[in-house]
């Protein structure tokens, strides 16, 4: 049996396609979420699948009438902070200032004058902070 491919912050790829969905819908019911799924799995597939989110803690679900509806437990900029930490912990322990000055090489030509105002910002208060 072929294993689940997983992606950087222990979920499986299915798993992280739905939690997507779910931040872009921020409210979504089983139906609504396979919807929205490429080559979505079955129904129940999906179904089962939001369950062990909801097992994980990354997932709350409401029941209005006979519908229960799904939505996350974070918001996506907590949960793409707390993704991104550990991926820093991960593969730069000893240096986060190198994972920056490596997100930075990678994406400088995608960055504007505000993405660049706002990093400048950013060192300018860890400077201060660190005095």
């Amino acid at each position: 049996m072929p294993r689940k491919k997983q992606t950087n912050h222990g979920l499986a790829t299915r798993e992280q396609q739905i939690m997507d969905v779910l931040f872009q819908l921020e409210k979504a019911s089983v139906a609504e979420v396979r919807d929205k799924l490429a080559n979505p799995p079955s129904y129940s597939a999906v179904r089962t699948m939001i369950g062990q989110l909801e097992r994980k803690g990354l997932v709350r679900r409401d029941r209005s009438g006979v519908k229960h509806y799904y939505s996350p437990v974070e918001s996506k900029r907590s949960a793409s902070r707390s993704a991104l930490r550990s991926v820093i912990q991960t593969f730069f322990p000893q240096s986060p200032g190198d994972a920056l000055a490596a997100l930075i090489d990678d994406s400088a030509k995608k960055l504007n004058e505000e993405d660049l105002d706002r990093l400048e910002q950013a060192i300018h208060k860890a400077r201060k902070q660190g005095k």
